[in-house]
């Protein structure tokens, strides 16, 4: 095997490990409100989730096609060597500049699941990019407008827009069923929760499926193995079912320390309100999906959630938890790309094949410390709605403290 197809093979392997992690870091994002207001079982709603997650990454390739020429600038993009690399980059260390990206988005959304933080996988892993690419290349590798236009733009403006959306769609629900028991309402709603969460779940698969299908198809552009202009009209079959397959295990399994956060921590939430908040979250993500616009789902999800505290009169808004959850936001892009340059700047120093091998090691290393951190204090289906106390505003519960029923 030559050093390209190495690096190749291993990059493949960590673009679906990080798939794998955007699932289960993104779980939450649609059944979090359903599994805490009783809606869903927990094991159902993951399971539900995964389900819908593979259908919805076979629906579309235009975010897809976003990564691939909206990020960095690794190929040519006009004249007659339009998919060709850029001058003075050849395809081991274009390889080596996606791969330090993808470890940067990896241990960043690991970190952020180990203290229940719903942080942004998307952000993260064009944060590990831009930082690797920055290493590599300098600023010219980067295409600020495209990072402007589909990425910070839409990161500015989305999560007002959900919680403004969720917030209005809360106050209606509450204003037409005004006279209807709680205990009513609450039925009825939990059985609404169920579509619209699944239907969160299937967007959220047309979105965030389709980044690691991107950057496996950048990573073949720069090898020669896939042609530039296609991947607008489709990507490989093994490609998009690998990923499909990647992001519905991670989905399975069940992210349930961020479940927890924005289930329990964010706002005590009722099946009204759970179910204005998917609602919204389901409408902008399938919007921004048809669009190409590599938005975050969790900055969606988190606004929506918000938006339905507010929209109800006397809901609890656990401003303290708010206020992590938006340094986090603020984080991801430099911490991930601090990382990702780092990744690539040790891969470039021992150089070739050994240089990925060693970065590849690093990752598996740092990532296994920190899941056996985790199984210390674990959270998971038995105890993800215990009581939320606001003493330590930790997704993990107290030591004894049994799930509560919403």
């Amino acid at each position: 095997m030559t050093a390209e197809m190495l690096i190749l093979v291993l990059l493949i392997v960590t673009a679906l490990g990080f798939d794998f992690t955007n699932g289960f870091h993104d779980t939450g994002n649609a059944m979090a409100t359903s599994i805490a207001t009783g809606a869903l079982k927990p094991k159902a709603a993951v399971g539900l989730s995964a389900i819908l997650n593979l259908v919805g990454a076979f629906l579309s390739v235009e975010v897809a096609a976003t990564i691939t020429k909206d990020v960095l600038k690794i190929q040519q993009t006009s004249g007659d060597d339009k998919g060709d690399l850029v001058a003075g980059l050849d395809a081991n260390k274009a390889l080596i500049i996606i791969f330090a990206g993808l470890i940067g988005a990896i241990l960043w959304n690991l970190f952020t699941w180990l203290f229940g933080l719903p942080s942004s996988s998307s952000h993260a892993l064009f944060g590990g990019l831009i930082g690797s690419g920055l290493a590599a290349i300098g600023s010219s590798g980067i295409n600020w407008h495209g990072i402007l236009a589909k990425i910070v733009v839409p990161a500015l403006f989305a999560p007002v827009i959900a919680c403004i959306v969720a917030a209005l769609g809360t106050l209606l629900i509450y204003a037409i069923t005004h006279g209807i028991s709680d205990r009513k309402k609450e039925k009825g709603f939990r059985n609404g929760q169920i579509a619209s969460a699944s239907l969160v779940s299937l967007a959220h698969g047309t979105g965030d499926a389709q980044k690691t299908m991107g950057v496996i198809a950048l990573a073949l552009i720069a090898t020669g193995h896939l042609d530039a202009s296609s991947v607008a009209h489709g990507l490989p079959f093994w490609v998009v079912l690998s990923c499909a397959g990647a992001i519905a295990l991670g989905t399975w399994l069940g992210g349930w320390r961020i479940i927890r956060t924005l289930g329990k921590g964010l706002v005590e939430i009722k099946a009204p309100q759970g179910m204005a908040a998917e609602a919204s979250s389901a409408a902008i993500i399938l919007t921004s999906s048809v669009s190409g616009m590599a938005l975050s789902t969790t900055h969606v999800a988190t606004g929506s959630i918000l938006g339905s505290g507010l929209g109800k009169k006397g809901a609890e808004v656990r401003w303290g938890v708010a206020g992590r959850m938006a340094v986090a936001w603020l984080t991801t892009l430099p911490a991930a790309a601090l990382v990702g340059a780092l990744c690539f700047w040790l891969a470039n120093a021992v150089g070739g094949a050994t240089g990925a091998i060693v970065i590849f090691l690093v990752l598996v290393s740092m990532s296994a410390y920190i899941y056996f951190r985790a199984q210390r204090q674990k959270v998971d289906a038995d105890n993800v709605n215990a009581e939320w106390d606001d003493s330590t505003n930790s997704p993990v519960p107290a030591a004894g403290d049994p799930a509560g029923q919403a």
